[in-house]
Formats: structure tokens, C-alpha cells, sequence
């Protein structure tokens, strides 16, 4: 397997901390103290403001990061973001450079969910704190600056299995109406028995062990049951008609590749349409923990790009052009 991987990518790995998830807390802690002593740049044309916003039922707010150009010249489209971390892990600031990119390059707003993690707050509480945040989102529109019509979610990892949920949620629920999507090698699939996921093992940043404990403390220990819901597991759907325009991507020596492959084949089946990009050479999370890489470079483009042209492409069709 090492020798499939891409040059630039390999060394890290022999330099990344394998993730515990049997001390979720420590590896917390651990996380926290490593984020807090780098230095993360500052777009000085981007204003970063959090805020509590009502939450669902059970929670009396959900705190939420804000990202908007300094300058507004117009009423500008806006992005849902939701980190990754298996379920577990993971903070919205350890997505800053990322979320001001959006702002600058696909010039939108980004609104990015604290939701609540797993162990301590299982399925459906981090899904149910992004419903909240979308919904105060589009309702909150006109005082963001941003057009409710043009208003998408994305993702990556567990973010992106989230995305995915939260889409079909939104669908269902007939709540707001969402204009894109994009999962990013999304964590979907609770079975955790594809060939993808049992071909990775292994110090991969994520492999088939990790997945099985990141989803055992998601699902309380119900994954891989027949009950267990599609809004938990978006492989479990059934009906992906009505969902709105998607990007995603995947590396091959991912562990989700086969269930992303598997969603995207559905989704165009479904009628929906669809952009999908496979990196060869690529092991989960690759873009994020070497940014630098040549491969690395090309997906962030293309996924930055992807939401420019759609948040964009909306008002044009709108317009009748």
C-alpha cells in the first residue's frame, strides 16, 4: 500500500500521531494543545465573529463561526461549513484558513457549527445542531448580507457525512431550501464493510478500526444494525431524488472511497446533477494535512472553485442567462 502512495504525501505519515479514539478526551486535549501553538494566518479582507444561535429542542443554542469580507459590494451567497473529526473530534477554528479561503476565492459567506460530539452527545445531537444552524442561517439572511436563495453546505469527512444528512433532513423536513452540496469523501456508511474500508488498515490517518469506533460512539453502539436511519448513515437512503447540485471528491487509498462511489452512482441515477473527482495516490484527508502537495494544491482549487461556480451559477440562472 505505502508504495501507492503519492511521494509527496508518504513522509507524512511516518510524522503524523496515529489518532486514539479509546481516550477520546486526551486525544481532545492533545489536538487542542497542537492547534493552539501554531500560528494560523489572517486574511486581514476577512472578519471572523462567533455567536450562539438558537438550537434544536435539546439545546438551548449552538455556537457558530462566522467568515464575511470586510467589504460587501453585494448581497453574496452563503455556505453552511461543518468540520470533520469521525463524529468525535474536532473544532470549527481548525478549518480557519480553509473557511477564509471560501470568503476570498468563492466570495460567499461561511457560517461554520460547534455542533455537539460523540461519545458524550451520540447521533441525533450534531446532526439535529446543524438543522439549527442552517435554519437560523436562511432566516438570518438579510442581516448576513446574503441571498437565502443561494445558501449551500459542505463538508468533509464526518462533516461531509453530515452535509449529506443534513441534506436530506432539509429535503424532508421541507426546510430550507439548500442550492448545493458538497460531502467531501464523506463518512456515510455505518456497515464499515465496502472493500475500501476493509483495505485500509494501518497507520492511513483513518482506517477501517478507527471508522469502526468513530461510528460505534456516534451510533451508541447501534451501527451496523438494519435500524439504524438514513439521517445517521446517508448510504442507508433509499431515495436521493431532490437533492440539490453536488461536488465531492475522494482519494483512492481512502477508506470511504467505495461508499462515496457508491452515493455519487445513486445521485446521478437520482436525477441529480453531479461533479465528482477520484485523486489517485490520495489516503484520507490528504489536502488538509499536507496542504503543500502538488495534488493537494489541485483539490483545494478545484473544490474552492466548485463553490464559486455553483453559489454563482444560481443567480445566473435565475436571471434567465
Amino acid at each position: 500500500m505505502r508504495n501507492r502512495i503519492d511521494p509527496e504525501l508518504v513522509e507524512t505519515l511516518d510524522l503524523f500521531p496515529p489518532l486514539d479514539l479509546d481516550n477520546v478526551e486526551a486525544t481532545r486535549a492533545a489536538m487542542a494543545a497542537i492547534s493552539q501553538s501554531m500560528e494560523i494566518p489572517v486574511d486581514e479582507s476577512v472578519t471572523i465573529t462567533n455567536r450562539m444561535v438558537p438550537g434544536p429542542k435539546d439545546a438551548s443554542e449552538v455556537r457558530v463561526r462566522i467568515y464575511e469580507p470586510k467589504e460587501k459590494n453585494a448581497v453574496l451567497p452563503g455556505l453552511l461549513w461543518i468540520h470533520g473529526g469521525g463524529y468525535v473530534l474536532g473544532v470549527p477554528e481548525g478549518d480557519d484558513v480553509l473557511c477564509q479561503r471560501f470568503v476570498t476565492e468563492a466570495n460567499c459567506v461561511v457560517v461554520s457549527v460547534d455542533y455537539r460530539l460523540a461519545p458524550e452527545h451520540p447521533y441525533p445531537a450534531g446532526l439535529e445542531d446543524c438543522y439549527a444552524a442552517l435554519k437560523w442561517f436562511a432566516e438570518q439572511a438579510s442581516e448576513l448580507g446574503v441571498d437565502a436563495a443561494r445558501i449551500g453546505i459542505a463538508g468533509a469527512s464526518a462533516g461531509g457525512g453530515l452535509t449529506a444528512a443534513l441534506a436530506l433532513l432539509a429535503r424532508d423536513r421541507k426546510g430550507p431550501e439548500l442550492c448545493f452540496q458538497m460531502p467531501l469523501y464523506p463518512m456515510i456508511d455505518d456497515r464499515n464493510n465496502t472493500p475500501s474500508s476493509l483495505e485500509i488498515t494501518g497507520k492511513m490517518i483513518w482506517n477501517h478500526d478507527l471508522n469502526e469506533k468513530g461510528w460505534t460512539m456516534y451510533l451508541n453502539g447501534e451501527n451496523g444494525k438494519d435500524s439504524v436511519p438514513q439521517y445517521a448513515a446517508p448510504s442507508r437512503a433509499t431515495d436521493l431524488t431532490g437533492l440539490p447540485y453536488t461536488y465531492t471528491c475522494v482519494g483512492q487509498l481512502d477508506p470511504f472511497r467505495d461508499e462515496t462511489l457508491d452515493y455519487v452512482t445513486r445521485l446521478c441515477r437520482a436525477g441529480v446533477d453531479v461533479e465528482f473527482h477520484l485523486y489517485p495516490g490520495c489516503f484520507h484527508g490528504f489536502e488538509g494535512v499536507v496542504p503543500t502537495a502538488a495534488v493537494s494544491q489541485r483539490a483545494l482549487t478545484e473544490y474552492i472553485g466548485a463553490v464559486k461556480y455553483v453559489l454563482n451559477r444560481n443567480v445566473l440562472v435565475r436571471k434567465g442567462q
